[in-house]
């Protein structure tokens, strides 16, 4: 078997960088791009401009607007991203059918087969950067290696519009040089765990024994030890199988009244059906979400004998899930409702009216 090649690809703060394309005069100006303030949105993306501010993705947008002020702040058009995401997917599957995407501005390429002595994978990666120029206007960053945990890795340390490779002559040192939150998997709880064991450097994780990883973080200690050593088995998933369809909203003020509430999951009870209708699934287990006025999660679930898809059965379901869910004393911000564990719609038990 050949050494593998993977290409992971992450356009330029995507959104942020289609609407300069689409509007010359926000080019050089610190974008936000996102939702109303008013409305408790939140930051999409930001342009690099903005990020000099303190303002990143998933931000509230009132706190982007204090650090902020005088930013360019745009309301999102999601048309216009997913028409240039299909160009660029076009673009991916005119090089190799095994794509896998992660949204609409990110995808791992296997390109092992295309590789010869003459053609070299970073080669491979220009061309398809200069592809994307071309048709969209728009750039990519890109990082090349052997697997897609150090080829993701290599697309973010040169950005914007850069190209970096990750090989056997430079691993280790990059490794040994990474800050412990920038391995996959450790996030903010991890890190400081991490760092309670005087773990802040891939180095210091490589020399922390797999027993004590495991110790220390379970299962997932495993693949902590493989990452300090560059090694990753996954993949390259040209299919990715949906596991679940759900939907849920933000409340534009904390909600306690419980009419309103249910209303919502009733519209998001629809919601999820007409989803599940598109893609020809049901699925065995409800689950409801909410987040409380001081953004703690809560969830709850219920596997199913039989597997739903209509929003009557979703909502019944969800109706109860929630009502033993909910603190009638605590005020929510947010409801969601996901059907999972999904499976192909049988026909057998279907009406004339499941055709119309």
């Amino acid at each position: 078997m050949s050494e593998r090649r993977i290409i992971h690809i992450d356009m330029d703060y995507f959104f942020a960088q289609v609407e300069m394309r689409d509007n010359p005069e926000l080019k050089g100006k610190p974008v936000i791009v996102g939702g109303k303030a008013s409305n408790r949105g939140v930051v999409s993306t930001a342009s690099y401009e903005a990020r000099k501010y303190g303002v990143h993705s998933a931000m509230p947008m009132v706190q982007a607007h204090k650090l902020c002020p005088d930013g360019y702040y745009v309301t999102p058009h999601f048309e216009r991203y997913r028409e240039a995401s299909q160009q660029i997917m076009d673009i991916f599957k005119s090089y190799t059918d095994i794509v896998e995407p992660l949204s609409l501005d990110e995808a791992y390429l296997d390109i092992t087969h295309l590789v010869r002595p003459d053609l070299p994978a970073s080669h491979i990666a220009q061309f398809i950067r200069r592809d994307i120029l071309e048709a969209t206007q728009l750039t990519a960053s890109a990082g090349v290696s052997y697997n897609k945990f150090l080829a993701k890795l290599a697309s973010g340390m040169n950005k914007p519009n850069g190209l970096t490779v990750i090989d056997y002559n430079n691993v280790h040192e990059i490794l040994m040089g990474l800050d412990i939150g920038g391995f996959p998997g450790v996030g903010k709880a991890s890190k400081a765990k991490m760092h309670e064991n005087n773990i802040y450097t891939g180095q210091d994780l490589y020399d922390t024994s797999e027993r004590e990883l495991i110790r220390l973080f379970g299962k997932r200690g495993h693949g902590l030890y493989n990452k300090a050593r560059g090694i990753d088995y996954n993949p390259v998933k040209s299919t990715r199988i949906r596991k679940s369809v759900g939907t849920e909203r933000t409340f534009a003020t904390d909600m306690n009244d419980d009419d309103t509430i249910l209303q919502k999951i009733w519209e998001l009870s629809c919601k999820t059906s007409e989803r599940l209708a598109k893609i020809q699934k049901s699925g065995k287990t409800v689950t409801v979400k909410i987040k409380t006025f001081q953004y703690e999660t809560l969830s709850k679930q219920r596997s199913l004998r039989d597997p739903v898809k209509s929003e009557t059965d979703i909502y019944n379901i969800a109706y109860e899930l929630y009502t033993d869910l909910k603190n009638p004393d605590v005020p929510i911000r947010l409801v969601g409702v996901t059907v999972g564990n999904l499976e192909e719609v049988s026909f057998v038990n279907m009406t004339i009216y499941d055709y119309l």
